[in-house]
């Protein structure tokens, strides 16, 4: 059952066939926004090629990236890019417990000071209106440098639009989490008894 404002059903279009067949490839299914965005078929141009194009970016640790982007979601309280970001980052092989602490990040002890950092960051870009400081700013700068910097500040700034878009709309837990049990690996069978 869904809490979604609009219809997950949307026309059938030349370009949402084309991007749910990449949606199935990559996620296993269709992902709500995809549906979503499809009702304006401009939306899901302009979003396919950006998401395309914020893939590539490179400066910063990919698992900084992550917990920045999934502070953010749980900051602004969407619980489809919670449940999105911890099945993606599992499968990139980021600790479950740092994805499964971010919205209590503060009292987790997972987390390097650096780690901390970052997600202090993303939480107070993610406030309205935002709450960010100089101190914290500049410990970031010496920490990963400008470029990084900026590409840490993005992604806050686009995950803030997804969640915003996400809770606005209603889209709630599509059971990526719940898939990540489901994917392990089966264990080895114990070894036979020699003779």
């Amino acid at each position: 059952m869904t809490n979604a404002r609009i219809s997950l059903d949307p026309p059938r279009t030349l370009l949402f066939r084309a991007v749910s067949w990449y949606s199935n490839r990559a996620y296993g299914k269709v992902i709500d926004p995809v549906r979503v965005n499809a009702h304006h078929t401009g939306v899901l141009w302009a979003g396919a090629r950006f998401e395309l194009a914020v893939g590539r970016w490179k400066k910063l640790d990919p698992q900084l990236k992550a917990l920045a982007v999934m502070t953010s979601a749980a900051t602004i309280g969407c619980s489809w890019c919670m449940d999105f970001g911890y099945w993606e980052n599992h499968r990139h092989g980021i600790d479950p417990r740092k994805l499964r602490d971010v919205p209590v990040w503060r009292e987790s002890e997972a987390y390097t000071s650096l780690e901390r950092d970052v997600m202090a960051y993303a939480e107070a870009m993610s406030l309205t209106p935002p709450e960010v400081g100089d101190a914290l700013v500049e410990r970031l700068r010496t920490a990963l440098g400008e470029a990084a910097l900026v590409e840490l500040t993005t992604m806050v700034a686009v995950e803030n639009m997804r969640s915003r878009t996400n809770s606005a709309l209603g889209l709630t837990s599509q059971g990526f989490k719940d898939r990540c049990e489901a994917e392990r690996p089966a264990s080895r069978r114990p070894p036979r008894s020699g003779h």
